[in-house]
């Protein structure tokens, strides 16, 4: 069994994360990273390919007749045509689940980012602010509490339900948008305008589909409170980026977090790289070590599970 990676830098970190695993399972062939006129040539014939964001598209198919699986290093699969590896006879499997607690947590680091103000007041004590403070307590900037607040969260799979049981824990009052609605949900659940009128934060944690593709538009930023903060997390696809910095720009909402965009890297031109109120990461929610050490057993376990005839996270 012959098993080529094709960006393994996007998983490692100076080495931090070990492909042993695979090893075990058929000779490995490793590249750091694939250009699109590389992906061919670095399948060559192998059986299995495991990759993050490289486009496997119908052309790499046909050109790679020996290959029979498509491993991602992800849970979205939006960069391989599920439909014609489906025809082709070729699985693709995803690694579902293995970032729930990551990026629930960054999407709340997000949000006591904003609503507790911790960088703002380190900046003023470093400039001398609480110094020269007439009373021991300065709080000029304004602090909330999350308790009462309503967190409304667009998709409800393990990352939008982790986040709803965060915002619970807060205090805050959940509200769930979903298009098919989920059994025993304990919180409201409405469609995604709704939420969004309802939201003193408005959190996405959904794939990029046709369905979601610039889901995040003028219209439905025209409904949101001038008080809400805006948070993407899922994929930069579902947002109009040129509506959510105008929005920004006219103060229609009051923030937007954001830890990926349409174009990755960040392109320069990109309108929301000078926004005001934007905070932007570079697609970092998912990459704690441990994270990246949960999805390398995964992508492992899903590779000996095909091997043995009993594919699981099998998303064609």
């Amino acid at each position: 069994m012959k098993i080529a990676v094709l960006d393994w830098a996007t998983v490692t970190a100076d080495g931090d994360i070990s492909p042993d695993c695979l090893s075990k399972l058929g000779e490995v062939s490793i590249y750091p990273l694939t250009s699109p006129d590389e992906t061919i040539e670095h399948i060559g014939d192998a059986d299995v390919v495991l990759c993050n964001k490289v486009l496997i598209t119908r052309e790499v198919m046909d050109n790679c007749p020996n290959l029979r699986y498509v491993g991602l290093f992800a849970t979205g699969f939006n960069n391989v045509d599920i439909e014609y590896a489906a025809k082709k006879g070729i699985a693709v499997c995803n690694a579902g689940q293995y970032s729930t607690d990551a990026v629930a947590q960054q999407t709340f680091a997000y949000i006591l980012d904003y609503f507790s103000r911790v960088r703002d007041y380190d900046r003023l004590v470093k400039e001398g602010k609480w110094e020269n403070s007439p009373t021991f307590s300065y709080f000029p900037l304004k602090i909330s509490e999350l308790a009462g607040k309503t967190l409304s969260v667009v998709g409800f799979g393990s990352i939008g339900r982790r986040v709803a049981q965060l915002g619970a824990a807060f205090g805050m009052n959940v509200v769930v948008a979903v298009r098919r609605t989920p059994e025993n949900c304990p919180y409201e659940i409405t469609d995604i305008p709704t939420a969004a009128a309802k939201a003193d934060v408005l959190t996405f944690h959904c794939p990029l589909t046709e369905q979601t593709k610039g889901v995040i538009s003028r219209e439905l930023l025209r409904t949101m409170k001038s008080s809400a903060v805006l948070i993407n997390t899922a994929r930069g696809g579902i947002a109009d980026e040129s509506a959510v910095a105008e929005a920004l720009e006219k103060r229609r909402i009051a923030a937007y977090y954001a830890d990926v965009l349409e174009k990755e890297p960040m392109s320069p031109s990109t309108p929301l790289k000078n926004a005001p109120n934007c905070v932007i990461t570079p697609h970092t929610a998912w990459a704690a070590q441990e994270t990246r050490h949960r999805l390398m057993g995964i992508v492992c376990g899903c590779v000996k599970a095909w091997m043995q005839g009993s594919p699981v996270n099998k998303v064609n």
